[in-house]
């Protein structure tokens, strides 16, 4: 009865974990979809090919080489030792060690290579992520809005990653201790270890029972750090890490350059502009309730989906022209600041039995003031920036609309212009006569 214990207790932390773990995931998914409904349903094939693209192939990370073939080894690496997690699991469940040797048997050595390798190269990666955002201090990790706890989140993820590669070096290079020197624990022969043998000497002048204690201490590290890790991304940046994948495959398929109309709006100009159609025999036009967003609500699911999947890697900021020369606008920041008021409804959801109450609260100007949208140029750099296709301009664009068009709220130079296009055809203010005057000036 003793001896299943370890498999009893692995088995109740484990499911406990996948089940806060599916917790969250429905909350996410819940969240979301407080969004406008929006079809993105179209060109299956060309959305599997960017999908392949961007989010495995991280053709986007690239632009900026170094760092991009980095995160690579760090995502490749993220991958493989996932697939070593595989068997420590059923070792976990059954009781068993490296159950999976005996039936891969020459491969499993290489198998066991290759996690090492890339598990080193992780760590060496990492310490160059972490060597940029505290020693060199680039400027996009030290923006305002990285403050606090997305700038403690950052180091947290770099800290836990190193400390799981190193528990599975110990546990590895332990573990071919023992299978050399503890005849009496019949430790299966099996694996290749060319970095962890390096660890052999720290063990020599321990005993059996002493280096037996710090495998299986590892090995449970290892383990609960894994699902640790797995819990903590709902709270982290790194939740992209599962959202990546959807995130380009439902991006925006269209030129950057082209913008969405509201509909309503659309129809109404049509049937303004066609001298076909009598406007009081016409059909009536849906009725909207609102222009633009104000809060998430309004904005797509979509957008709600880019708000959770973005990194904070601030590269959209970094080539924002208006957040370059001073500006007050952070692409970045309204992702974040979506997210935080989507999360900020998620939870007034769960406090109210499934329903949201109002709170007085909303994105626009309790998180995104009025002074960032319009510093926006809508150039596009942002989206085409973004390694995961995340769209910023298009819930700046939205929120625009909504002070354009129910608060009456543009900036005195874009009244001008509407106004000096609705009574001259043009946005200046010249009367359509006088338009061509400026070639008798040349």
């Amino acid at each position: 009865m003793i001896s299943i214990l370890p498999n009893i207790l692995f088995s109740l932390i484990f499911i406990f974990a996948i089940f806060y773990f599916l917790r969250n995931v429905k909350k996410i998914y819940r969240n979301i979809n407080l969004g406008i409904k929006e079809d993105r349903s179209d060109n299956k094939k060309q959305r599997w090919v960017q999908m392949l693209r961007i989010a495995f192939g991280q053709s986007k990370m690239i632009d900026k080489p170094i760092v991009g073939i980095l995160h690579i080894v760090v995502y490749i690496g993220f991958l493989v030792i996932n697939i070593e997690l595989l068997e420590i699991v059923v070792d976990g469940f059954l009781g068993t060690h490296r159950v999976f040797a005996p039936f891969l048997g020459s491969f499993y050595n290489f198998l066991i290579a290759f996690f090492e390798f890339f598990a080193l190269l992780v760590i060496i990666s990492i310490f160059f992520f972490w060597s940029r955002r505290n020693i060199l201090k680039i400027k996009r990790f030290w923006n305002t809005e990285m403050k606090g706890w997305p700038k403690s989140d950052a180091d947290n993820i770099l800290y836990i990653e190193v400390l799981l590669m190193l528990l599975f070096l110990t546990m590895n290079g332990a573990d071919l201790w023992l299978q050399n020197n503890a005849y009496q624990l019949n430790y299966v022969k099996a694996g290749s270890f060319p970095v962890s043998q390096f660890l052999i000497p720290l063990f020599e002048n321990l005993s059996v029972n002493t280096v037996f204690i710090i495998e299986r201490t590892a090995w449970w590290l290892h383990i609960l750090g894994i699902l640790f890790f797995l819990n903590y991304l709902y709270y982290s940046k790194h939740l992209h890490i599962l959202l990546a994948f959807s995130n380009t495959y439902f991006a925006n398929l269209n030129f950057k350059g082209k913008f969405s109309n509201l509909k309503s709006v659309t129809n109404e100009v049509k049937i303004m502009m066609d001298p076909s159609i009598d406007p009081f025999s016409a059909p009536v036009v849906e009725e909207v309730s609102k222009f633009g967003a104000s809060d998430v609500f309004d904005l797509s699911w979509i957008q709600l989906l880019n708000a959770y999947t973005c990194t904070e890697c601030g590269r959209c900021t970094s080539e924002c022209p208006a957040s370059q020369t001073g500006k007050k606008l952070s692409p970045r920041k309204i992702m974040m600041d979506t997210r935080d008021r989507l999360e900020e409804v998620g939870k007034n959801i769960d406090k109210n039995n499934g329903e949201f109450k109002p709170d007085g609260k909303q994105l626009l100007e309790n998180h995104i003031s009025n002074e960032e949208l319009w510093a926006c140029t809508s150039c596009n750099a942002c989206v085409e920036a973004c390694p995961i296709g995340i769209d910023p301009l298009s819930i700046i664009i939205d929120m625009r609309r909504y002070l354009v068009m129910e608060k009456s709220a543009a900036p005195s130079e874009l009244n001008n212009m509407m106004t000096n296009i609705e009574n001259n055809g043009a946005p200046w203010p010249f009367n359509q006569m006088d338009k061509l005057n400026w070639k008798n000036e040349l």
